[in-house]
């Protein structure tokens, strides 16, 4: 069987969640002995991703606008690349690249899966060229897909709203890899950070508006006299929120406890879970938090938002879920951090349930008994 995967970016950095999910499922599929093909832009394409991706066929375009991902290809290579697999998955919606294949799929009579991964919402940034893609070619992808894949059961709900067969949707969660986050070394991302001693709340995640670093840092601030010993840490690059919360964070009087580290990766991202008191995740909009579970392995108790997807969180003893408001975060915030004592027990209750229901090698199983089922 040839699976070609197919989203915009991989980039560690910018990508996000499904730039690591197609990442992670690319490298397990081949891992799993699958002919895999990865069809993506080179943003952020560094040494080390290509490396890991080694027994991947790896098709990198080049990005004329990053922005938008266009890429430069001419669409005899993508007609090639499609042709030449037995079954492609679309990841994300409002991609160009996802509208090219999708052509090359409909010529090529190939049947093809599509996992937005919670991206069916126009929200954010750039809601005319959401709708105008959906007008020419979005809704014709959502139409004629042979499959869909959902992350939690609350995105079928997303699906509803463009009348898609739901007896064609597939629940696949997230996945994680333990051995990535296996590594810790509390002194040494202290001292390389200048953590100081304190014990800290972890943000992980873009500086973007739907990610919800404000409503955590003005959460964290309004408890921050009932909690001095405290410090906030946020992991993660600037989309856009930097110097706002910059001015909070001085306007709140917090700006000494409050540490923007930008992003890490690696051996250092696992340290920093492990370091950690407790991860925040403020979410406004997303499908099912990939860093919930990365805390979750590395035994890091968490508090996120209803909007999150993972409320198992709370339904295991491994932290609380929260409306994604201030007020909700202040009152999670200030029930998780008096019972620290609690945190320990409370961070192992969430590493077993995410190990035992969440490794990428049990979630690439899912996909090939989808990709199998509709091939027959």
């Amino acid at each position: 069987m040839k699976v070609l995967n197919v989203n915009m970016s991989i980039d560690p950095v910018s990508g996000g969640g499904t730039a690591e999910r197609t990442f992670q499922l690319s490298r397990t599929l081949a891992r799993l002995g699958i002919d895999c093909s990865l069809l993506t832009t080179d943003v952020g394409l560094t040494s080390e991703r290509r490396a890991a991706l080694s027994g991947v066929k790896l098709h990198a375009l080049s990005c004329l606008n990053r922005r938008f991902y266009i890429p430069a290809v001419s669409l005899t290579e993508i007609y090639r690349i499609v042709e030449s697999v037995d079954i492609v998955h679309l990841m994300s919606h409002w991609t160009l690249i996802n509208a090219l294949v999708y052509h090359a799929a409909r010529k090529f009579n190939k049947p093809y899966v599509l996992c937005p991964a919670g991206e069916l919402v126009i929200y954010g940034r750039s809601k005319i060229f959401k709708r105008v893609f959906n007008y020419f070619v979005g809704k014709k992808i959502l139409k004629n897909a042979n499959g869909y894949i959902t992350i939690t059961e609350k995105e079928i709900e997303l699906f509803r709203h463009y009348m898609v067969d739901e007896s064609k949707i597939t629940i696949i969660p997230n996945g994680i890899n333990p051995d990535d986050f296996a590594t810790y070394d509390n002194c040494y991302i202290r001292r390389k950070y200048k953590l100081g001693a304190n014990p800290f709340v972890l943000f992980v995640g873009r500086l973007h508006p739907i990610k919800g670093p404000d409503l955590l840092l003005q959460a964290f601030a309004s408890l921050a006299s009932e909690f001095p010993n405290y410090h906030l840490v946020f992991v993660g690059p600037d989309q856009g929120m930097l110097d706002e919360l910059m001015k909070t964070a001085r306007k709140t009087g917090v700006d000494n406890r409050i540490h923007f580290i930008g992003y890490l990766g690696g051996e250092e991202k696992s340290m920093i879970y492990h370091a950690a008191d407790i991860l925040v995740i403020p979410s406004r909009q997303e499908a099912m938090s990939i860093v919930a579970l990365e805390a979750g392995i590395a035994a890091t108790p968490v508090l996120l938002t209803d909007q999150c997807g993972f409320d198992e969180v709370a339904i295991v003893g491994g932290g609380e879920v929260v409306s994604a408001t201030v007020k909700g975060i202040h009152y999670g915030l200030d029930n998780l951090l008096k019972q620290r004592s609690s945190f320990h027990d409370m961070g192992h209750c969430l590493q077993h349930y995410v190990s035992s229901n969440y490794t990428w090698d049990a979630t690439a199983k899912q996909y090939i008994e989808l990709y199998q089922r509709l091939l027959s």
